[in-house]
Formats: C-alpha cells, sequence, structure tokens
C-alpha cells in the first residue's frame, strides 16, 4: 500500500494550496500560544529586533515550503505514499535545521537572548515544535481532503432518475448518476445507453447514446479515479489510465502487437487501448459476460 501512487485529490493544486494556507496560519496561532511558555524560543513580537528576525525566518520557512509544494505538485504522477511521508518529513528537518543553525550563531554573535549554542539540543527541541506545527496541519489537511473526496464518491454512487436521456425506462434499471467535484448534480444517464469515460485532465468526457441512439458526449469535472471506486463492481471497468468502458459495450477484445485493443463496435470510435495493468481484469470480466 505505501507503494501505491498517492491519490491526485492530495495533489492537487487547489489541495497543496490550501495546504499551505492553512500550515501557515496554524503556525502563526501555535507560536503566538506558545512563545510565551518556551524557555528557549527567540520568537518575539514586542522587540523590534527580534521580530524582524521572527518575521524574517517565517516568511523564509513559508517560501521553502511554497518551493517544496510546487516541486511536489510537477512530481506528483510520481509520488507513492512513501515518497510523499519522506517529503514532508524531510521538510521539517530542513526547516528545524535552518532555524538551529540560526539561533546557534545568532547567540554566539550576541544577537539572539539565548543561552543553549549546542546545535543538537537546539535541534532537538526545534523538532518538538516543527512536528506540532508543520506536521499537525498537514495530516489535519489531508483527512480533509479524504473525507471530501469519500463524501462526492458517495454521492456519485447514487443512482436516480434525476436528469438525462429522456426515454422511459424500467423503474430497476440503473442509472449512472454523476456529479462533479463540489458534490453538484450534473448529469445522469442509464447504463445501458453508456458506453465509456475518458480522462482529459482535470475532466472526464461521458460518452453515450441519447434516446434516438446517436453517440453523445458530456464533459465533466471529474476524477476518473472517483468513477472508478464508485462503480467497482458494475459493468463499468477501468482499462487505461485514460479510459473506463461499460464492459457490456465491448464487441470486440483483440490481441495485437502492442497489447489488448477494446472494440465497441463504433463506427465514429477508434479502438480503445488496454494497458498492461487492467489487462487481467478485462479479460475476466470480458469472459465472464
Amino acid at each position: 500500500m505505501l507503494q501505491d501512487r498517492v491519490p491526485s485529490y492530495l495533489l492537487g493544486k487547489p489541495q497543496l494550496i490550501t495546504t499551505v494556507t492553512f500550515t501557515a496560519f496554524f503556525a502563526v496561532v501555535s507560536l503566538l500560544l506558545s512563545v510565551p511558555f518556551a524557555h528557549n524560543a527567540w520568537f518575539e513580537l514586542g522587540t523590534p529586533r527580534l521580530f524582524a528576525w521572527t518575521v524574517g525566518f517565517c516568511l523564509f520557512a513559508l517560501l521553502l515550503i511554497i518551493g517544496s509544494k510546487c516541486a511536489l505538485y510537477r512530481l506528483r504522477e510520481h509520488i507513492s505514499w512513501v515518497r510523499l511521508i519522506a517529503w514532508n518529513v524531510g521538510e521539517i528537518l530542513l526547516i528545524c535545521a535552518l532555524y538551529a543553525l540560526v539561533t546557534q550563531k545568532g547567540v554566539q554573535n550576541g544577537v539572539l537572548p539565548l543561552e543553549h549554542t549546542d546545535f543538537a539540543v537546539i535541534l532537538r527541541t526545534a523538532l518538538l515544535y516543527g512536528v506540532v506545527i508543520l506536521g499537525i496541519p498537514q495530516i489535519l489537511a489531508g483527512q480533509y481532503f479524504a473525507i471530501q473526496d469519500r463524501d462526492n464518491t458517495i454521492r456519485l454512487m447514487n443512482y436516480g432518475s434525476v436528469v438525462g436521456d429522456a426515454e422511459p425506462i424500467p423503474h430497476e434499471e440503473k442509472k449512472i448518476t454523476l456529479f462533479d467535484n463540489d458534490g453538484v448534480l450534473k448529469f445522469s444517464v442509464s447504463q445501458r445507453n453508456l458506453y465509456y469515460f475518458e480522462s482529459d485532465d482535470n475532466y472526464i468526457k461521458v460518452w453515450y447514446a441519447d434516446s434516438k441512439g446517436a453517440l453523445r458526449q458530456y464533459m465533466l469535472r471529474c476524477r476518473l479515479k472517483t468513477i472508478e471506486d464508485s462503480f467497482a463492481g458494475s459493468d463499468l471497468v477501468r482499462c487505461h489510465r485514460k479510459y473506463i468502458v461499460n464492459i457490456s459495450k465491448v464487441e470486440v477484445l483483440s490481441k495485437q502487437k502492442d497489447g489488448y485493443w477494446v472494440d465497441l463496435g463504433l463506427d465514429s470510435v477508434e479502438q480503445i487501448p488496454v494497458s498492461k495493468t487492467y489487462e487481467e481484469t478485462v479479460l475476466s470480466r470480458f469472459n465472464s459476460r
């Protein structure tokens, strides 16, 4: 599990911006509450010189975190849980080490009013504060985004006749009801009219047949992973990082030199590739229809 890729809802641009903002706010509040009770911290807002040092170091630490999150966003496709944990721990260690170094030099030069000059002692105390001030808000933010994504998934799992193709259908027939990332109902289509989903950056394209049998496309802001998780066990099967197909609509599953390909029997739709990751699942579901 730790080697699995981190869900994109944790590494999206809005999520990372929110994490940085929440961390900065949490850090400021924590410092204001804890500094008066700390005997070995030099952060202070009353003395002009120490105020300047405090603001300067906090701004530098914030810029370091922003740069780190920007790099994390660029590498998000290659980030596993192990790497994410190591990345966040590295951020805390780096900031705490810089604090310890600045403190040691400041005390030695008579600028900072502390007695300890031993780097290891200062670092140990800094790590204690760092884990609380920098670690806790990132954990809380991650839990919030996980709950938010789960709620959207639960909404997505609700079948219902709300909007969609107009042809009357039996009450017991399933409807694919889709919500966007904000949990707003956007689209609903009967499962028998749905062909496949196609990922397009932060959107998905829903390909379906309307009441007259014509192939239509609907674009929705949603993640393909959410569709996959929401309809696990249904006829909707992931076959590629960009595609989910309605396995009941697959007419031909062919083996070619570069792997398997899905043919939906539509003249206007080219064959859809099956990546090696999903070959076994697609073959099993196709043969068991």
